[in-house]
């Protein structure tokens, strides 16, 4: 884990630090929440995530490749194709995601609106 800046010796026991230290930032779940439905290229994944930079992105999916989340398989056709999927690591995100998901909805628009 030191690509992130962390030293082995000092990893968080606790889990919740686990998984913040993964997936920091609103991009990371996201991108994992677009995986979850299926395999995607780069440009799909884009596509689907307006707002988010090449390179954000790239640096999302090179982190998550690196820590076992995700698979990325480069098929050597004309024009290269390159496909990111969930590994069984990433993929056991699934539960976490849908109770995010259902607690957001959860909450009354009112609230969200700082009334």
């Amino acid at each position: 884990m030191e690509e992130i800046g962390v030293d082995r010796k000092k990893l968080p026991q606790c889990g919740v630090e686990r998984f913040l230290l993964l997936l920091d930032g609103p991009w990371a779940t996201l991108i994992v929440r677009e995986l979850l439905h299926s395999p995607r290229r780069f440009t799909e994944l884009r596509e689907a995530l307006p707002g988010i930079s090449a390179h954000t992105l790239t640096h999302r999916l090179r982190r998550f490749e690196t820590h076992g989340l995700v698979i990325r398989t480069a098929y050597a056709e004309t024009p290269p194709r390159v496909v990111y999927e969930l590994t069984p690591l990433g993929a056991s995100l699934h539960d976490i995601l849908y109770a995010m998901k259902a607690w957001g909805e959860a909450i009354p628009d009112d609230r969200l609106a700082g009334g």
